[in-house]
């Protein structure tokens, strides 16, 4: 394999990198409401089942009002 081929492979690669690491820091922005909606429903009610829901239902929400 040329040279070139090498190059293109590692440009192909680098944007997909740089493309799944937009994506997780998106979707970190995005979840960052959920995980302090969470927080603050555990510190009122000690309970993480409660906490895991109010995280799932603000972080499908925040998902749904991004389509």
């Amino acid at each position: 394999m040329s040279l070139l081929g090498y190059d293109l492979m590692g440009l192909i690669g680098l944007i997909i990198l740089g493309l799944v690491i937009i994506f997780i820091v998106r979707m970190v922005l995005v979840l960052i409401p959920a995980a302090l909606v969470s927080f603050v429903v555990w510190w009122l009610t000690g309970s993480t089942w409660w906490a895991g829901l109010a995280f799932l239902i603000v972080a499908a929400l925040s998902i749904l009002k991004k389509l």
